[in-house]
């Protein structure tokens, strides 16, 4: 199993009238935690995109606990729970308050896909190679 971990700071600008995040923000910052998290294997959405690479979401689900409100500091926790062997890679997201409160859960599934051929590819080897130590037994 993979796990990665970052913070984001909830901006006023993400809110709505009773300080709440908006509900629709909470998959931003699931964008933020699954980039933070490839970053943090030396390896980044940029680079996949220079090897002819994209990754558009196929599916996405949310459960909303609690709500996180205006200035609160969010801990965003990714894990990939399984090592993906073909084109799908899916994303577990958990965010968390300052009182390490459980605010929201989501999964988010990606495929890995080549808009010049226009089709789905399995992951790239040199991604693979940096999670698959996370998940030798």
């Amino acid at each position: 199993m993979y796990e990665s971990t970052t913070q984001v700071r909830v901006r006023y600008g993400e809110t709505d009238q009773m300080g709440y995040l908006y509900y629709g923000y909470y998959a931003l910052y699931y964008e933020v935690g699954r980039a933070e998290a490839i970053r943090q294997l030396g390896f980044t959405y940029k680079e996949l995109e220079d090897m002819g690479i994209v990754m558009p979401v196929a599916e996405l689900n949310a459960k909303y606990l609690r709500p996180a409100l205006y200035d609160n500091l969010i801990t965003v926790k990714t894990i990939l729970k399984e090592l993906p062997e073909g084109p799908k890679i899916q994303f577990h997201s958990e965010l968390y308050n300052e009182q390490e409160q459980l605010l929201n859960v989501g999964v988010t599934t990606l495929v890995f896909f080549d808009p010049k051929e226009k089709k789905k590819i399995n992951m790239p080897a040199e991604l693979y190679q940096r999670l698959a130590p996370f998940f030798s037994k």
